[in-house]
């Protein structure tokens, strides 16, 4: 939803002007995006909106398809690190009474695999997931971590 809320900033932002001053001119046509526009920005991996972007001429289904299988691959990894290193640490603490240094032990064993998740999530989502919808978008700047 913050990425949503930024999206609708940045529309709101690049379009109240061009109204603003195409009304105090009193010019006959007001300068508002078409809907496909509005769509397109919505979908594509950026939060600045323009009314056109760089486009790619064709769309590469075999990147698609590796990039969704990396999305694919990260789950099942997530999984794993869940299945191995979560769920025994947290079954243990459950069948113990509460205790302040069982909480502590608890939390530090789960630093490590809340790490590794969270890279997996950084890795699937803002690389994998969004270059490949980049691709299906044919969205040509890519230049997300510049």
């Amino acid at each position: 939803q913050v990425r949503l809320i930024m999206k609708a900033h940045s529309f709101i932002r690049e379009n109240v002007p061009r109204v603003l001053s195409s009304v105090k001119d009193k010019s006959s046509t007001v300068a508002v995006p078409r809907i496909s526009q509005y769509l397109y920005f919505l979908f594509a991996p950026t939060l600045i909106y323009r009314d056109h972007y760089p486009r790619n001429p064709t769309i590469r289904w075999g990147y698609v398809a590796t990039k969704f299988a990396q999305v694919l691959g990260s789950l099942f990894y997530a999984y794993y690190i869940f299945v191995r290193l979560c769920i025994p640490q947290f079954q243990n603490s459950a069948q113990e009474p509460f205790s302040l240094r069982g909480l502590v032990l608890c939390i530090f064993n789960s630093i490590l695999p809340g790490v590794l998740i969270f890279f997996l999530v950084f890795f699937a989502f803002l690389h994998c997931w969004l270059n490949a919808f980049a691709e299906m978008l044919r969205f040509a700047d890519r230049m997300f971590y510049k």
